[in-house]
Order: structure tokens, then C-alpha cells, then sequence
């Protein structure tokens, strides 16, 4: 497996180059803010390994009126995807 990473966010490839998991954390143990960025990430990384397409799910989170990400998993996806080949 291959791995990159993204300040304290985690991708997990695996040999099929197709994102399957993704871990997120504010660095900020056990508050709220962090619950929420680990446990959306847990739901992300569900779907994908159930095929969900990673642009399924970007559309689906917030964003302001700029088009810009409004949470830590938003924020992520929208790096790997600028980043895909």
C-alpha cells in the first residue's frame, strides 16, 4: 500500500491507486471539532470502499458562496481530487 499525507489528514491507497480510506484530526484530542473530522472520515472511507464515487461525495458536503470546501473532509477531498491524475 501506498500512503500520502496531507498536514495531519491520512490517505490510504491501495494497489488499485483508488482512494479507500481517508483519516482526519485537528490536533485537538477529544474535543468536538475533532469527533466530528474523525468520524466523518470514518463515513467517507465506508462509502468509498463500497464504490461511491469520491465526486459523490464532495458534492454532497458544505460549501460557502465561493464554491469553497466548509469542513475538514470537504477541504480534503478537494486536495486529493486537484491532485489526481
Amino acid at each position: 500500500m501506498r500512503a500520502a499525507s496531507l498536514h495531519r489528514d491520512h490517505l490510504v491507497f491501495p494497489s488499485t491507486n483508488q482512494l479507500a480510506e481517508i483519516f482526519l484530526g485537528n490536533g485537538r484530542a477529544g474535543s468536538d471539532i475533532d469527533a466530528a473530522a474523525k468520524d466523518s472520515a470514518v463515513v467517507a472511507s465506508i462509502a468509498l470502499q463500497h464504490n461511491v464515487p469520491l465526486e459523490v461525495i464532495r458534492k454532497a458536503l458544505l460549501r460557502d458562496a465561493q464554491g469553497r470546501a466548509s469542513s475538514p473532509l470537504g477541504a480534503a477531498l478537494d486536495y486529493i481530487a486537484e491532485r489526481a491524475p
